[in-house]
């Protein structure tokens, strides 16, 4: 079978349409994707959320993502979203984080309220420094040191801020938080609880070479 089909078949079609009833990454993301018509800005933090993004939002126009490539820096995605929106007023600016790279710059938060910086934050929340938790987990038979994470009551942040928020577990609520998102006139933050122990693939092995790419965990 060829490459391609074996990769639909075992990464992307599970990703984008799971069996489990936890939400995934993926299809969080393609469904925000789709409900901008895929003509949104795109920014990404670091980690999971990134490689995730990149793969599964979809693009109609030019200059449409912001990310910080291979840097590493967790952080990242919440400033420079607020320079996107500053940048490009007229089009929607959505920014992906994970619950670690959240964290880092949580404060831009103040800064996203002080501007009234129309932010539309994604954040997909797994409980895990999860890029880290899935080397733990492949490489180092799950022995899971400081990855799991104790979060703080993210919608009691965001209304600190004054920012509109909603928290969403299951498929059935998504499409109506999306289209409350994006109805919203200003900022906001869409909590979406993901799968814990969601794997971005196709990996390259430590050492390996492409011809050695895992499908699957």
């Amino acid at each position: 079978m060829p490459y391609e089909k074996v990769e639909e078949e075992k990464v992307i079609r599970p990703e984008l349409h799971p069996a489990s009833k936890s939400l995934s990454m993926g299809e969080v993301i393609r469904a925000v994707s789709e409900a901008t018509n895929h003509e949104a800005v795109l920014v990404t933090d670091v980690g999971q959320n990134q490689m995730m993004s990149a793969r599964y939002f979809k693009y109609s126009k030019e200059r449409s993502i912001v990310t910080s490539g291979g840097l590493g820096t967790m952080g990242f995605g919440l400033p420079a979203a607020i320079g996107a929106t500053f940048g490009r007023p007229d089009r929607t600016v959505c920014v992906f984080m994970g619950d670690g790279g959240l964290q880092m710059n949580i404060q831009e938060m103040g800064t996203i309220m002080e501007q009234k910086a129309p932010v539309k934050m994604i954040l997909l929340n797994n409980n895990f420094l999860g890029n880290v938790r899935q080397w733990q987990a492949m490489f180092f038979n799950r022995r899971y040191s400081f990855t799991p994470m104790l979060n703080p009551d993210y919608m009691k942040i965001a209304s600190a801020y004054d920012i509109p928020s909603r928290r969403v577990m299951t498929r059935e609520e998504l499409k109506g938080a999306i289209e409350e998102m994006l109805a919203t006139d200003g900022p906001f933050l869409l909590e979406a609880c993901v799968m814990e122990e969601g794997n971005v693939l196709p990996m390259t092995p430590p050492g390996g070479s492409v011809n050695q790419m895992l499908l699957e965990c």
